[in-house]
């Protein structure tokens, strides 16, 4: 499948990609070849293949993230030592 130039201007737009007039050609070429060999994958028969997401059987280690009450006591002694409190809670900067 061969691009158009006007579909490279266009793929250039929409990534934000300066192509001059004489790069043209060559971006087209190699495109065009990328585009070719998606459509060779496509023609893969996948019928019979189970999806994966994840093949290394890696699984994540990161506990659950559990609330507990904190003695009123403790939560007195950590606000005391916070420079500013806002609602019962320690106020930080904003990070954005």
């Amino acid at each position: 499948m061969s691009l158009t130039t006007k579909q490279i201007q266009h793929i250039a737009t929409l990534a934000r990609i300066d192509i001059k007039e004489n790069e043209t050609e060559e971006y087209s070429n190699k495109l065009s070849s990328i585009v070719d060999y998606i459509s060779q994958l496509q023609e893969v028969d996948v019928a019979d293949i189970e999806p994966t997401a994840q093949v290394t059987g890696l699984e994540s280690v990161m506990r659950e993230d559990i609330v507990e009450d904190c003695d009123q006591e403790i939560q007195n002694i950590a606000l005391k030592q916070a420079a500013e409190i806002e609602g019962g809670q320690i106020k930080v900067k904003r990070i954005l």
